[in-house]
């Protein structure tokens, strides 16, 4: 008797190593990403079926995001143009983060 397991399941690769400015925290902790799905035998991934959008995603604050800046998946709390309580520096509403200190706010 033989059975065979197979299937199609993603797989996450970071596509640029370079952290970038994440649009939710504000940090330069957000990486490059994309979700491809590979048919898989025996749980091993053989070949690419589909090639998935290219996305940001937070180290810090674990947002995701499209690559010009909308926030998918994350606190986007709105604040009124305040200032860090740590070290001072005007921060944007969007922040959670300041960028300047790195505490969060």
């Amino acid at each position: 008797m033989f059975f065979l397991i197979a299937g199609v399941q993603p797989k996450t690769v970071t596509l640029d190593g370079q952290p970038r400015r994440c649009p939710s925290c504000g940090l330069e902790q957000a990486v490059t990403k994309r979700v491809d799905h590979h048919l898989s035998i025996f749980f091993l991934p053989l070949v690419r079926v589909k090639k998935g959008s290219p996305f940001l995603q937070c180290q810090s604050c674990g947002s995701l995001s499209h690559e010009s800046g909308e926030v998918w998946h994350g606190s986007q709390e709105r604040r009124q143009g305040q200032n860090c309580p740590y070290c001072g520096q005007r921060l944007e509403p969007r922040f959670r983060f300041c960028p300047f200190c790195g505490k969060p706010i």
